[in-house]
């Protein structure tokens, strides 16, 4: 059976890695083209870029260690979800404001994404048994 869940874990993880590095290099850059809400804090934007390290770290291990797989979709999913109701709440808060929906939009389309590959890697544990 052809593993069609290991690309997506690839790519979610080379997605996070760049958001990462992004943060941690130029927050700056981040701050004013992704995530321009409230006031600029690149101590905090650096901190953050971390956990987007870590999460693209596992994600790139899950791609060949499929025992990764339902954990670490369950973690992503929760986190976006969280993610997608913060932004939700702060919709219009983006400068420029057009960014906010756009932002909800992006969030709340990868936790569809996430979702649907935790009910896939679910369904292959469950057949696997």
């Amino acid at each position: 059976m052809k593993d069609r869940l290991a690309p997506l874990f690839a790519l979610i993880g080379a997605v996070h890695l760049a958001l990462g590095a992004l943060m941690a290099a130029a927050p700056g850059v981040f701050f004013e083209q992704i995530g321009p809400y409230g006031p600029r804090n690149d101590h905090y934007t650096r901190d953050v870029s971390s956990f987007y390290f870590a999460m693209g770290v596992v994600a790139i291990l899950a791609a060949k260690r499929r025992s990764w797989r339902v954990p670490a979709l369950v973690f992503f999913l929760i986190q976006y979800v969280l993610h997608s109701v913060n932004h939700l709440i702060d919709v219009g808060e983006a400068n420029p404001e057009a960014l906010g929906p756009v932002t909800v939009v992006s969030l709340v389309l990868t936790a569809g994404l996430l979702a649907y590959m935790l009910r896939s890697a679910r369904r292959r544990e469950e057949t696997a048994v």
